[in-house]
């Protein structure tokens, strides 16, 4: 099978080793996440994908009208055309878990794909994501496992925003890990630590 919904960077996993998702920010493209991925998950296999919506030459995910203003049936295109570019590669490789992480617009759309369909993806780190609208409850993330990093002085995502996704994906019954910083919209260290950790374990173990 050759995918060709999105120019991306891909390497297949060992046997059974994860397959992870990594979902670049506004500005970014297939190359700003494809060697971290392969550090998290040396044995793992590898997506990187490149937004398919140009923003003024920005590469994104999908279409704004501004900061914080989506175009929202823009949103549920590319949600529909993420989720099945994840399915497409799931049946290549039926015995890996699929783990993902997204920065900024990546992880507004990987939010989005992770309400949409809360069974698709075993572990998600969202860095620095934006979801300004209120989600509705979601019972396919009890269980799961999800990480949210934020700046409490992010000029991009407010904190309080931040806060009310935190508290949603818990009352969903989520397992939610933070790294929150007193910095703003950059990626610090302890948030690639926190990560790590999110993705460390053996692969059997990495629906658990």
């Amino acid at each position: 099978m050759t995918d060709t919904s999105y120019t991306a960077l891909t390497k297949p996993p060992a046997q059974g080793a994860p397959l992870v998702l990594a979902l670049h920010g506004t500005g970014g493209d297939e190359h700003q996440f494809f060697a971290l991925a392969q550090d998290l998950v040396p044995e793992g296999g590898v997506i990187s994908p490149r937004g398919d919506v140009s923003e003024r030459g920005a590469a994104r995910f999908f279409r704004r009208s501004g900061e914080g203003v989506y175009d929202m049936a823009d949103l549920r295109r590319a949600t529909a055309k993420m989720i099945a570019y994840v399915e497409g590669w799931k049946s290549r490789f039926p015995e890996s878990p699929v783990f993902a992480f997204g920065y900024s617009n990546g992880a507004n759309i990987l939010a989005s794909v992770m309400m949409a369909r809360p069974d698709l993806i075993d572990r998600i780190g969202l860095l620095h994501p934006l979801i300004p609208w209120a989600p509705g409850p979601s019972e396919g993330l009890d269980g799961r496992r999800i990480l949210i990093t934020a700046g409490r002085n992010d000029p991009i995502c407010p904190w309080p925003l931040s806060e009310e996704l935190i508290r949603w994906a818990e009352a969903q019954g989520a397992h939610v890990a933070t790294s929150i910083h007193e910095g703003g919209h950059e990626l610090r260290r302890e948030e690639v630590l926190a990560l790590a950790a999110l993705f460390s374990g053996r692969a059997r173990e990495a629906a658990a």
